[in-house]
């Protein structure tokens, strides 16, 4: 029999703001910590610091494009979403449970291809290079599917922003440490006589180091796995043959969210489809537009690293608290709202010239606008899902969040080239507007467990 999904009494006192802060320390929370940290870690590693990596090593900058295909491993997760819902990995499962079996089959796999990556040079083989890069994405996006269902399935709604923010603050310092961490430890490894010759000198050994630590970095998230409770366990019935297993598994947990929202489903899917359109399409640009204004690296760095992070873990902290006390919905607007006033920024910075104190007010006010954002938009989605299905509901939610943003920004390059960087922030911010009435629809569409 589909169960709703958890329901919060109308009547539940509101809490205070000791009780808000003090979920934050609770064991559920300190556990999405680690676990966020473990799953922002791979991203960078196939995509900015990979793209680095193979620059330094002559690898041409339209190879270099080509292989950002791996990250459709992210949009697609959903296809091999129903497997990790349901089927159990044989004398994993039975030692661990269906939740935290998959968790640590995943990272086992990240772990391994990353220090397959670090043993290889991509001057001697790019297709190895290539088929390592695509496993830690598999693995990656495998990860976040069991990931968000043990953590949709660890608390009821009403901690679910909490959650969603302790897990957006581990996920954005692992981002760190993949990129400028790893970045970093590559530099240290270099020998001196190499920093003192040309600028292109490539050193193999020095990636090597720096992707073994990164390799090495993935335990904290598999010993959070390993001393964790795995999370109550729905019973299933079990199918008799292919065909039901099918039914359940890949045509249910569709057919349930459409059946539990009726023609409401539509806009709560162009709501997911769209929300964080501003906030991807402008991304893309955003480097470019940093080194076209003449900020140099160590400036965009420090900048994103310090004041950056700083706020974007405010903005978790401050969204995941204010969805607790007055409704994801609302901090969902306001998120929605952040998110296209920040681009207009950057609009008033591309007239502004080469001005850090400027840089930082713009990356600053984005940051906090994002993690505002983000946290209420991952508490909505898994206000969405039915626990019956957690890991294939979410796992489709979070994967239309990416697809029409990523196919919008590919156009983004030839846009600024046509009109410039102005027209081009001002036009992102513009294509957050019609997020604005989404949001007010959905705010008024009532959960399906609701009398």
């Amino acid at each position: 029999m589909t169960m709703p999904p958890p329901k919060i009494s109308a009547t539940a006192a509101k809490p205070t703001w000791a009780q808000t802060l003090r979920v934050y320390l609770e064991p559920a929370s300190l556990r999405m910590l680690s676990l966020g940290f473990s799953a922002g870690l791979p991203l960078l590693l196939v995509f900015g610091t990979l793209s680095f990596w193979l620059r330094e090593a002559g690898i041409d900058r339209t190879t270099i494009g080509f292989l950002s295909w791996v990250g459709l491993a992210y949009g697609f997760k959903w296809v091999w979403s129903p497997l990790v819902d349901r089927l159990p990995i044989p004398v994993l499962t039975r030692v661990l449970g269906r939740r935290r079996s998959w968790l640590l089959a995943s990272q086992a796999m990240i772990m391994v291809a990353l220090v397959l990556m670090a043993l290889t040079d991509p001057q001697q083989s790019l297709a190895t290079m290539v088929w390592c890069a695509v496993a830690v994405a598999v693995g990656s996006a495998t990860q976040d599917i069991a990931l968000d269902a043990f953590r949709i399935e660890s608390a009821d709604t009403r901690h679910q922003a909490a959650l969603a923010a302790t897990y957006q603050t581990g996920y954005r310092l692992a981002m760190i440490w993949a990129g400028a961490g790893t970045l970093w430890l590559a530099a240290r490894a270099e020998v001196p006589a190499a920093v003192a010759g040309a600028a292109a000198t490539y050193q193999h050994a020095a990636w090597q180091t720096a992707y073994l630590a990164m390799a090495a970095s993935m335990l904290p998230g598999v010993l959070t796995v390993l001393f964790s409770a795995e999370p109550a366990r729905m019973v299933l019935a079990p199918a008799r043959n292919a065909r039901e297993w099918l039914q359940g598994a890949l045509v249910a947990p569709f057919a349930d969210f459409v059946q539990r929202y009726r023609w409401q489903a539509a806009l709560i899917l162009a709501l997911i489809a769209t929300y964080r359109i501003s906030d991807v399409v402008m991304g893309i640009m955003a480097n470019p537009f940093y080194v076209d204004m003449g900020y140099t690296k160590d400036e965009v760095a420090a900048v994103t690293k310090i004041y950056g992070v700083v706020m974007t873990l405010a903005g978790a902290f401050v969204g995941g608290a204010l969805a607790m006390r007055v409704g994801v919905m609302r901090v969902l607007m306001l998120g929605a709202v952040l998110s296209a006033g920040s681009n207009l920024l950057f609009a008033w910075l591309a007239g502004q010239g080469h001005d850090v104190t400027r840089l930082i007010f713009v990356i600053s006010a984005d940051n906090l606008a994002s993690g505002i954002a983000s946290a209420a938009f991952i508490a909505y989605l898994s206000s969405l899902t039915n626990v019956n299905y957690s890991a294939t509901q979410y796992a489709l939610f979070s994967s239309m969040m990416l697809l029409l943003p990523k196919f919008v920004a590919g156009y983004s390059g030839l846009y600024v080239d046509h009109f410039g960087y102005a027209s081009f922030f001002t036009s992102t911010a513009l294509l957050g507007v019609p997020v604005l009435g989404l949001v007010w629809l959905a705010s008024r569409v009532k959960s399906p467990s609701s009398p």
